[in-house]
């Protein structure tokens, strides 16, 4: 990789280790994360593939209670890296997506340790703050308050920029010692993951009123002839015409006693 290479790699993984804990940007999304190495380091279309995949994954990862979810940031950057170190160096696209999906989840729960080192080092930072507020110095809450946040995102950011120094012999060796068994079991173990996350998300999203539309996007995706623009344009057709009608239910042009909700109603009727 060139140096103008390294910089924006370990620039993006930064703001990836930011937005973990801020969620303004999304830029830790492995979607976003994955495309965006890919697009500073010429990997583009392996980058968006890498990252739609990881996103299917990550869709079931939530921090509930004291339970916290796998590291999504380092994941994608990480395994986005790798990637992008073997395809540029001859590898085959899909087996590199392949190993980079199957180290994504190893690269995710070691990303926990990092979090707890740099959340117990953040522990003195308000205890500074509070310190600060208590002399009224507004300006020192503001600056500990930045150190902290870039403190999350440094944690990203040097381990990204270690692995850009990793030799390509090395990951290139790595690729070709993996026997055919071993890459075939991670490609299908990535997708039963994929799948896991996706069927998480269904679960806590599942009821009467949207069951309907998750089966009828299946059906609208079978049609090759419509394309993802497509698909977002009926996708927003929908919701919109969704949202038109309960709110002309709500306010009493729809069915005398509704509860509000046309589509519920219309399912209360054949119960």
């Amino acid at each position: 990789m060139s140096v103008i290479t390294i910089v924006l790699i370990v620039i993006v993984a930064f703001l990836a280790g930011m937005e973990g804990v801020l969620d303004q940007w999304q830029f830790h999304q492995p979607l976003v994360a994955c495309t965006l190495i890919g697009l500073v380091s010429g990997q583009l279309e392996a980058g968006i593939i890498l990252g739609g995949t990881l996103q299917m994954m990550a869709l079931g990862w939530a921090n509930v209670g004291a339970a916290v979810a796998p590291d999504a940031a380092l994941a994608s950057v990480a395994s986005a890296i790798l990637m992008v170190i073997a395809v540029g160096n001859g590898a085959d696209q899909a087996t590199a997506i392949s190993t980079a999906i199957a180290v994504a989840v190893p690269l995710s729960v070691a990303g926990l340790f990092l979090t707890m080192i740099v959340r117990t080092l953040a522990i003195p930072v308000v205890h500074f703050m509070d310190g600060a507020a208590a002399r009224g110095d507004f300006l020192a809450i503001d600056v500990w308050s930045i150190i902290a946040i870039c403190m999350q995102g440094v944690r990203i950011a040097i381990p990204a920029a270690a692995l850009c120094f990793i030799p390509s012999d090395a990951v290139m060796g790595a690729l070709n010692m993996m026997p055919a068994w071993l890459s075939d079991g991670m490609s299908i173990g990535g997708g039963m993951v994929a799948a896991v996350g996706y069927a998480m998300v269904i679960n806590m999203m599942a009821t009467k009123e949207v069951w309907p539309f998750f089966a009828l996007g299946f059906c609208l995706a079978a049609i090759s002839e419509l394309t993802l623009i497509a698909l977002g344009v009926i996708g927003i057709s929908l919701a919109l015409i969704y949202l038109g009608l309960k709110e002309l239910a709500k306010q009493g042009g729809g069915v005398g006693g509704g509860s509000g909700d046309p589509l519920g109603d219309i399912l209360d009727d054949y119960e």
